[in-house]
């Protein structure tokens, strides 16, 4: 059979080694698989499909410095891993036994204790034989914290794999922001990278295990990874097994194209995720050491897991190439000779750029950083600076994150010429992601029909609460300039009725009683005009400093158990500590928590966006989509409706699979929404570099109206997958927890909140006087048509990049979300608008 498509030329910016003891893990792992059960007699493989695979092969490849022992042991878990996912296939995909499938699953939990000791069950087929035996070889040389975050990557890998038997029932194509969600889940490289820390001696200090770099690190090595293999297992999936979970074929259906086409756009996608780890490792990582003092042991450890995840996707490629699983005959990536791209990060001649390359540059980077972390508060602020060794050796990678506008793409030695096809070669792709001009002039935003079925009737509270706000925000001194506060007055009192966040609030609340609107209202308010303040203040001169520092003091301003709240020292303080005394008050001490921390993820997420300010970067689509649900506020949103919801929900009903599903896809509309809206006044008017639309120009490399065409598909693709998972999966989901009437009836009036969201949302873009050329104009002022270049030349640092946000925000439908309760502690959703 011929191949559907001719491989692309993939960058693969580390080339592939082989570990030395490969001939011994492949010897243990077919006696280890036939002392299990998994060959002759069990209905899925055969010793010469175990010897086809060759796991040893790949585990040797994507683990090149583990020991014999360690080899083996993580080959062990590589064979039964692929072993439970083509027993599932004979046993439950192909006969469409969900029910069987998830009582199937439902026990394999039983054999990953938390705690070592603990009793397990007897096991009933290889699979759970297997993982009993892993289990108890492996755990006791990790701590708790690695284990309970493998167990769970774990529960993910395999319970997730009933949404895929789901979609296969439904006959069902997931669109592709869903299907990037879900394949990090069933596909398995985030339980591969907890291998990553096992086998390479580098458990993650659990004080940063959950830090935004070490997710986005584990994110981007789990896109590439799966979308890597999507590419090789295409004609196997597809063709053979009629699978519907592979990238290709999401692209193929989602841009109508041709299978070469959505290949070619999933190789892209791929580069994008790649670029991405490395701009999170020379940019993020060295700050989050400094932020957190980790000391040398966990530096060293933290960077070792990213050069075995390095390791994994050079091993993981040369893998896939070799083995009879996937296709990988022709095409540009064929020959050895094309694939390892010579000139990118880690390869000839950037030596430099590769701190992780050698054992002695990792450890004396680990050990500045250490002695920078014991010789007391760290405040430095890194930026990218040349002059200080080794952290320098990092820190200079970040000349080969991108050039300024005027660098050319064609200098030896940069980083910036790729190997892979025409205009989207890996070194043009990075480099086309910081060229952005600021302030470019674009007209008014081209608007799609935006199809919500969902109507929404306003409060009848809605003039009231516009007299309300203004009169709050005046009390509070935001609309007032002052200056000893340069945090007041930013809007005028005409401003702020144009934006008209009552609006807002009374579409998305409109069954609030009077004081509960206002309060809906004034969180709007303070959110908008906050991230509307933020760059103002911090992005001009790139102060990333300064805005954590701002950062800092939110958090302190609201107490959760008792402890003394700290002094408001400015108008946009004044408001937060005024709106968190409301709001908060009345919450019990674990709810008031988990408030705060959908509010601090949110501020938090603006320095994010003042980051990429500084690199002029426009970012990765998948982590603008993913960090534009928290500028946006969701968490806050969703965080409070639950809250309102009181017990009767179990908290594993919201942190499963359809509700995170639910929330993530009505977020992802509103918030594509906005930009659609705000696109003149973010990118012509700011200088902004976040916003949907032109994060699919810079990524495809097309113009505003297909653009606007993309984003307006994706926007209600995430609309049909929230109507889909409501009439498809929450019923399922109701059996599976056994939820009675009480709990039913509230998740059907949080899906109701939700719909209220989306439809009042929809009423303010249309009816507010916000993002309409005319109002732009005269709220920037007339002169702003010659203002973007003074401002760019104003901030244009010597070598030719664009700093700063200049008089930008960052983005969006908005920064956050409230929903408020009143005396009776009833709640509804709210969102913070941009």
């Amino acid at each position: 059979m011929s191949q559907p498509f001719e491989l692309p030329s993939f960058y693969v910016p580390h080339p592939a080694r082989l570990n030395p003891y490969l001939d011994e893990a492949r010897v243990h792992s077919s006696a280890w698989a036939r002392e299990m059960g998994m060959l002759e007699g069990s209905g899925v493989w055969t010793r010469a499909d175990l010897d086809a695979h060759d796991y040893g092969l790949l585990c040797a490849y994507t683990h090149p410095d583990a020991s014999s022992e360690v080899l083996s042991l993580v080959t062990d878990w590589y064979v039964w891993v692929f072993f439970f996912d083509d027993h599932f296939l004979e046993v439950f995909k192909r006969t469409n036994d969900r029910v069987g499938g998830k009582a199937y699953l439902d026990r394999l939990p039983l054999f990953m204790p938390a705690d070592p000791g603990a009793p397990m069950p007897e096991p009933t087929n290889p699979v759970e034989a297997g993982l009993a035996d892993l289990w108890r070889r492996t755990v006791p040389a990790m701590g708790e914290d690695w284990r309970v975050r493998f167990a769970e990557s774990t529960r993910n890998l395999l319970n997730e794999s009933l949404w895929e038997l789901a979609n296969i029932n439904a006959g069902r194509i997931s669109n592709p922001v869903e299907y990037i969600e879900m394949r990090r889940k069933v596909g398995g490289a985030p339980w591969s990278a907890g291998l990553i820390e096992y086998a390479a001696g580098a458990e993650v200090p659990a004080e940063v295990s959950g830090s935004r770099p070490l997710r986005v690190l584990m994110d981007a090595f789990s896109d590439g990874v799966h979308l890597r293999n999507d590419l090789f297992s295409y004609q196997r999936e597809v063709t053979e097994e009629g699978e519907l979970s592979n990238g290709v074929l999401v692209l193929e259906k989602f841009l109508e194209c041709g299978t070469q086409e959505a290949a070619d756009a999933v190789n892209d996608l791929l580069t994008s995720r790649l670029q991405q780890f490395e701009n999170t490792v020379v940019t993020e990582l060295p700050q989050l050491f400094a932020d957190t003092g980790l000391d040398a042991d966990g530096c060293a450890r933290v960077l070792a897991y990213v050069k075995g995840l390095q390791d994994w996707q050079a091993g993981g490629h040369e893998w896939h190439m070799r083995s009879s699983r996937y296709m990988n005959g022709g095409g540009a990536a064929a020959g050895t000779a094309t694939w390892w791209d010579p000139f990118a990060i880690g390869g000839v001649g950037t030596s430099a750029l590769d701190v992780l390359r050698s054992g002695e540059a990792l450890g004396d980077l680990a050990d500045e950083l250490g002695s920078l972390s014991r010789s007391g508060p760290v405040t430095k602020d890194w930026a990218p600076t040349v002059g200080e060794s080794p952290v320098a050796a990092l820190l200079a990678a970040l000349g080969a994150a991108g050039p300024g506008p005027g660098a050319s793409l064609e200098s030896p030695g940069t980083g910036l010429v790729g190997g892979s096809r025409g205009d989207v070669e890996p070194g043009i792709r990075r480099a086309r992601s910081h060229a952005h001009v600021p302030f470019q002039a674009v007209g008014p935003s081209v608007l799609p029909e935006f199809r919500l079925p969902f109507t929404v009737e306003l409060s009848p509270y809605l003039a009231a609460s516009r007299l309300h706000t203004i009169e709050w925000a005046e009390r509070m001194g935001l609309l007032e300039a002052r200056p000893d506060d340069p945090s007041a007055g930013i809007w005028s009192a005409e401003d702020a009725a144009d934006y008209d966040l009552a609006l807002c609030a009374a579409g998305i609340h409109p069954d609030a009683s009077a004081d509960q609107l206002d309060l809906s209202t004034d969180w709007l308010f303070w959110g908008t005009y906050a991230d509307d303040w933020f760059p103002r203040a911090f992005g001009r001169t790139g102060d990333l400093a300064g805005a954590k520092a701002a950062v800092a003091r939110y958090v302190l301003l609201m107490p959760v158990d008792g402890e003394p709240a700290a002094e408001p020292l400015n108008a946009v303080e004044r408001a937060l500590a005024d709106l968190w005394e409301r709001t908060a008050g009345p919450m019990a001490v674990e709810a008031r928590r988990k408030f705060r921390d959908t509010i601090e993820a949110m501020v938090s997420s603006w320095i994010w966006e003042l980051n990429n300010q500084v690199q002029n970067r426009i970012p990765d689509p998948v982590d603008y989509l993913e960090m534009r649900r928290a500028t946006f506020g969701s968490e806050l949103t969703m965080s409070l409706a639950r809250l309102a919801h009181g017990e009767v929900v179990p908290d594993e009903v919201y942190a499963s699979g359809p509700m995170r599903s639910v929330e993530n896809a009505v977020s992802d509309y509103a918030a594509m929404m906005n930009d659609l809206h705000s696109y003149q006044k973010e990118v012509e008017f700011e200088g902004e570099v976040h916003n949907a639309v032109l994060v699919v120009q810079t990524f495809f490399n097309c113009d505003y109206p297909a653009a606007v065409r993309i984003v307006d598909d994706l926007m209600h693709s995430r609309l049909d997958q929230f109507q889909h998972v409501v009439a498809e999966e929450f019923p399922v989901l109701f059996e599976d927890f056994q939820l009675g009437g009480p709990a039913r009836a509230t998740l059907a009036g949080y899906v109701k909140e939700l719909e209220n969201w989306l439809a009042g949302i929809l009423i303010w873009h249309r009816d507010c006087r916000r993002y309409r050329e005319e109002d732009l104009l005269r709220h920037f002022g007339r002169e702003a048509a010659g203002a973007p270049a003074a401002a760019a030349e104003e901030v244009a640092e010597p070598g030719g990049g664009v700093v700063g946000a200049f008089l930008g925000g960052p983005t969006g439908l908005g920064t956050s979300a409230a929903s408020v309760f009143g005396a009776a502690g009833r709640g509804g959703v709210a969102a913070v608008v941009g």
